[in-house]
């Protein structure tokens, strides 16, 4: 903060502490008696009459009570500008003590599973670990994935057997560690509209889906001189590469023929961000086994 911003919030800050606190000795010596009255103010509405009384003096206590306790706090915490305050809090040092402390209460825990493979963390015994994975995917990786962990459009379902960079426990935890980034460059430019649509159509038979046979075979030759070398010779697709199977009937971005027409025309870009700099090894161990319990029960 600027020093001028800094100048700004204290004079506002204390000006109105001060002025709350002239208003009410003010109000107060100004009425001529210290003790209830039956004078009224003067007005008087559905039978019901003000008094000129003045506040009770525990009311009155109040006030003066909540003045020195903002004086006070302002003093000893940051409140006035760039002031630190006597005792130098700031929330990223309370956070980062809550931080510590935590990695000191449950790293004993943490530890307790860290040294077991993924299978082993799917027995029975092992239960606890697994509803602690579950409670670390609901915090970090269910915004994108959905609580129940079955994907949304563009996010991928991770309770199916359908994985495009593989479901094996190592594959998954090199996943969640270093993150992926998968990418479907736009052919809209090379193949034209129709050329488009033609792909779109020979896409959909290859699942099985209603196309059009005339269209799908035109464009047949297109997918394989432009889409083998992602997806493979028998579309299947490339776990190396991230590139999906498009003979089963599992879409990531939907399987309609208007968004595989989309894909193709404008492609795709699609990012799962790296944790390792967020949760430790082994917090993405229970993490990774939990993940796929999911797809094996």
């Amino acid at each position: 903060m600027s020093a001028f911003w800094s100048a700004w919030v204290t004079v506002i800050t204390l000006a109105v502490i001060l002025g709350c606190t002239w208003l009410l000795l003010a109000t107060r010596k100004s009425q001529p008696h210290q003790e209830t009255t039956e004078e009224t103010l003067g007005h008087e509405f559905d039978g019901i009459a003000e008094y000129d009384n003045p506040l009770p003096k525990w009311w009155f206590q109040m006030f003066i009570g909540t003045v020195v306790f903002g004086l006070c706090y302002l003093v000893l915490y940051p409140g006035l500008g760039n002031y630190q305050g006597l005792l130098g809090w700031t929330s990223h040092n309370q956070w980062e003590e809550e931080i510590q402390h935590a990695e000191e209460v449950y790293k004993p825990v943490f530890a307790k599973y860290a040294s077991l493979p993924t299978e082993e963390l799917l027995k029975p015994e092992n239960a606890g670990g697994l509803k602690m994975g579950q409670r670390m995917f609901a915090n970090n990786c269910s915004l994108c994935h959905g609580s129940a962990a079955t994907g949304a459009h563009g996010f991928p379902n991770l309770t199916d057997n359908d994985w495009l960079y593989g479901g094996d426990p190592k594959t998954i935890k090199t996943t969640i560690t270093n993150g992926r980034v998968g990418g479907m460059p736009p052919w809209g430019a090379v193949l034209g509209e129709e050329g488009v649509r033609d792909v779109a159509h020979y896409v959909l038979s290859l699942s099985g889906a209603e196309s059009d046979s005339e269209a799908a075979e035109r464009g047949k030759g297109q997918f394989q001189a432009l889409c083998t070398a992602c997806h493979g010779a028998d579309a299947k697709g490339l776990p190396i590469l991230g590139a999906p199977n498009l003979t089963d009937n599992t879409w990531l971005y939907g399987g309609s023929f208007e968004n595989i027409a989309h894909t193709i025309r404008n492609g795709r870009a699609g990012v799962m961000p790296a944790h390792k700099d967020l949760l430790s090894e082994d917090k993405i161990n229970l993490i990774t086994a939990y993940v796929y319990s999911l797809s094996n029960k």
